[in-house]
């Protein structure tokens, strides 16, 4: 459970990035209405900051993606190791073997 516990951290780290980015958007919105800088240096910075926010989204739905994909091998893994337990051939499974083999050789 590892990986995923490390998946879950790397999708925490990505949000914390991405409300920074929300943060330095509003940020250059309130210098582009204070005049400190003009609205087309905004519109430039702004956008870089979006596909950086764009980009780090697609990354956190892959690792969304690879959580549930090693939740659900853990869950086969599981099950395949229950049904090997449960299923020790007993004799009724060991007669009905034999008698195959015997009608197989007829």
């Amino acid at each position: 459970m590892s990986f995923a516990r490390k998946l879950e951290r790397n999708i925490l780290n990505l949000e914390k990035n991405i409300e920074k980015d929300h943060d330095k958007i509003d940020e250059l919105r309130a210098k582009c209405e204070s005049h400190k800088i003009t609205k087309a240096e905004f519109n430039v910075k702004k956008r870089h900051i979006e596909e950086k926010i764009r980009a780090m989204d697609s990354r956190m739905r892959v690792l969304q993606g690879g959580i549930a994909k090693e939740k659900r091998h853990l869950e086969e893994k599981a099950e395949e190791k229950h049904r090997k337990r449960g299923e020790k051939p007993g004799k009724k499974e060991e007669a009905k073997r034999r008698e195959r083999k015997f009608l197989e050789q007829t």
